[in-house]
């Protein structure tokens, strides 16, 4: 919609409407000691565009981070994006993360947005898929919420193996309203079906798993499935990287409930932490309980097709303290990119960027295990793109000179033995870029 700026004579206007002679008569009921004295401001006098833009390129000089090579995993990665899914989303047709009520104006808007819930559901192979959430961490929240909406039980189990930033936001949701929030120790980097078992009671509402898990490592998901099998009420919620999903079995496929996941790999830069976007799907029974937007496709009074959302009054904006959750929004232009992305590559080109994936962190891995002072943590390979990898060194001394020296690397999360570090590595980086990193590793000495 067109932006009208506000003129001198409008303003004029509406100061004699309210019978006033300037703004600052407007302001007159505002006591002095809390106005701003702007004299006492040195605001220096404004810079030209060019000025500008040199003045702030030599800040940016100053963050050696962005020049350097991307190796950080735990859930956000470093894959190249396509200029076309740059060119399209700035459109200035697309380009608001507004979420339209009026579909009237806003058939494109809700078009794509349709668009995605079904590319997400293709690859979750799950029923119905929202229009997207805040994050992967707001998405695990709010899939535990449903969960517990649904079957009015009031314990949550949680896999060690999970994102720890997944884990604490479910945390900060269920600290204060009585809900129980469990965690089931994993073994050997991924979660162990007995001792989950021996966490789950009567009383609990779902189970939260990832896969693959925050250690690059893929999970069972059929084996913990079949836990439905003793408690036929329990939810299970998977947590899965969407691009990963697209060479293994899907959580729906595998018998889970929901899916959900952080969807920042599909066509979107890691922005030194967002925005980012939540992907959610879920099995079509619980469409009634389900966060966020839904959009679905009618046709009108004349027969032509068009796009709508539907079921609203599952939502706080119609609801209000009914409603089962209270996020009522979407990361709309952060779907937009994800729909153009996986739009672009198709099928067979999400499952060839996986696959690069897969191979160059397979070769990253054998590279590395052959170091001194270098090894993986967990004997399985079963990773897909990351993987976690022990040192004899300090981690955090590691990173620091990593940086410097043109590499950028994490260290574990709640990790305090100083020498656990996750690794990831995408298409976006060959071979020869592996190479470099790895001779880096085996020249490294601590000073």
């Amino acid at each position: 919609m067109a932006y009208s700026p506000i003129t001198d004579n409008d303003v004029k206007e509406m100061l004699n409407k309210i019978k006033l002679n300037s703004l600052d008569e407007l302001f007159n009921i505002v006591p002095d000691k809390f106005k701003l004295d702007f004299d006492k401001f040195d605001i220096p006098k404004g810079l030209s565009e060019q000025e500008v833009y040199a003045k702030l390129s030599e800040i940016g000089e100053k963050n050696s981070a962005s020049k350097n090579d991307t190796f950080i995993g735990g859930g956000a990665y470093d894959h190249y994006v396509p200029t076309v899914v740059d060119f399209l989303s700035s459109r200035s047709e697309f380009y608001t993360a507004y979420t339209p009520y009026q579909p009237e104006v806003s058939q494109g808007t809700l078009q794509y947005l349709y668009e995605f819930q079904s590319m997400i559901c293709e690859l979750s192979g799950m029923d119905i898929s929202n229009a997207s959430l805040y994050d992967g961490a707001s998405a695990v929240a709010e899939a535990c919420s449903m969960s517990i909406a649904s079957n009015r039980k009031k314990k949550i189990v949680i896999s060690s193996s999970v994102n720890p930033e997944y884990i604490s936001v479910v945390k900060s949701y269920f600290s204060y309203n009585g809900i129980t929030v469990d965690f089931s120790e994993s073994e050997n980097g991924v979660t162990n079906s007995k001792n989950l078992l021996k966490s789950i009671d009567s009383e609990t509402s779902c189970v939260v798993v990832q896969s693959p898990n925050y250690y690059g490592l893929l999970e069972d998901l059929e084996a913990i499935c079949e836990l439905k099998s003793t408690y036929p009420d329990l939810l299970v919620i998977c947590v899965s990287d969407p691009m990963s999903l697209s060479l293994i079995k899907s959580p729906g496929d595998c018998g889970c409930d929901v899916y959900v996941g952080e969807g920042q790999s599909l066509g979107n830069y890691l922005s030194f932490g967002g925005p980012y976007i939540g992907l959610f799907a879920a099995k079509e029974k619980y469409v009634r309980k389900m966060p966020g937007r839904i959009i679905g496709r009618t046709v009108d009074v004349d027969g032509k097709e068009g796009f709508v959302m539907t079921l609203q009054t599952r939502e706080q904006h119609i609801r209000r303290e009914r409603a089962t959750s209270n996020i009522c929004t979407n990361q709309g232009l952060i779907a937009l990119r994800c729909t153009i992305y996986l739009s672009l590559l198709g099928k067979h080109g999400l499952v060839n960027i996986a696959k690069r994936c897969f191979e160059n962190t397979q070769y990253a891995a054998d590279q590395i295990s052959t170091l001194d002072n270098f090894s993986l943590k967990y004997e399985s390979k079963n990773f897909i793109k990351e993987f976690l990898v022990s040192t004899s060194f300090s981690v955090k001394n590691l990173i620091e000179d990593a940086g410097q020296n043109g590499f950028n690397i994490s260290a574990l999360k709640n990790d305090d033995s100083d020498s656990l570090f996750l690794l990831a590595f995408t298409e976006k980086y060959p071979k020869d870029k592996i190479d470099s990193f790895v001779k880096y590793l085996k020249n490294y000495k601590e000073s």
